[in-house]
């Protein structure tokens, strides 16, 4: 099946058609957010506090007079950067360890089990909290500090994925035969895999953007005044009687972007394909 062909059953579902153009929406807003701001989000004006949406201001200004809707726009890059690479970490201290769990041998099984239940284990708040500040409040140490916490749902997947194939005949007859572990890998266990790995992807997406935006909340990743979806939730917060739609937008912007990967991972977990063994590996 082509990729093309792919992308139409996924894209098949009404709930998948509507998650991606939430996601595109989202992602230009990453790409252009920062260059469709029409004032500078850092600029205060203390004439104009606690405005309402007006149309020099669409969504008001907050208590230093800055405009809400440019720094909803130039804090969106910061917020889904963040929240990928958190996912990226998860990706690279999860999958790997959990396909050679399975391939090699006892003892690294053994270590990379009690690792992840280690990592399970581990409350995520003081973690994070220590790391930022054994490393520094910036966004890559709060970000690996989420990677690292978010990798064992990454680990069970592949690693349960990776071993209904390691069992399989057609496996156990390339291993017979003499194939390398890095061969079979890359020619048998990685397509039975991949799909499991682009669903939780999706999904755990969502999560760590949930995950970001409350560490940015509570000012732990970013340094203000930098702009971003928690940080405004944060912001707004002090002045809810004065101005009680202020979380509004960013809290809409957040659910509907998690809400998006959920449903992109649904639609992804339904067309998934069931693949069949090599021809060659079955002779």
């Amino acid at each position: 099946m082509s990729a093309f062909s792919r992308t139409r059953v996924v894209l098949e579902p009404l709930s998948a058609r509507i998650a991606a153009g939430i996601l595109l929406i989202v992602a230009l807003l990453a790409l252009l957010g920062p260059a469709l701001a029409p004032y500078d989000p850092l600029a205060q004006d203390t004439t104009a506090l606690l405005q309402g949406p007006s149309a020099a201001h669409p969504l008001g200004t907050d208590a230093l007079g800055r405009d809400v809707w440019s720094r909803l726009l130039a804090g969106s890059p910061l917020s889904l950067t963040a929240a990928l690479l958190a996912v990226a970490v998860g990706l690279l201290l999860g999958v790997l360890p959990g396909l050679l769990s399975v391939h090699l041998g006892r003892t690294v099984e053994w270590l990379s089990l009690r690792l992840m239940e280690t990592l399970i284990a581990l409350p995520f708040l003081v973690f994070a909290i220590a790391m930022t500040a054994l490393l520094g409040n910036g966004v890559i140490q709060a970000m690996a500090a989420v990677g690292i916490l978010i990798a064992p749902a990454f680990y069970r997947v592949t690693r349960a994925a990776a071993l209904s194939v390691a069992r399989s005949p057609y496996v156990e007859a390339a291993t017979l035969v003499g194939a390398s572990t890095t061969w079979i890998v890359r020619r048998h266990v990685w397509r039975h895999v991949l799909p499991t790995v682009a669903v939780t992807t999706a999904s755990v997406s969502g999560a760590a953007l949930v995950i970001v935006s409350s560490l940015t909340f509570l000012g732990i990743g970013v340094v203000p005044p930098e702009p971003t979806w928690g940080g405004l939730l944060a912001t707004d917060l002090q002045y809810l009687y004065q101005r009680p739609w202020g979380p509004l937008a960013p809290a809409l912007l957040i659910v509907a972007t998690v809400w998006a990967l959920n449903a992109l991972a649904d639609a992804l977990r339904d067309a998934a394909p069931v693949p069949t063994p090599a021809p060659e590996a079955t002779r």
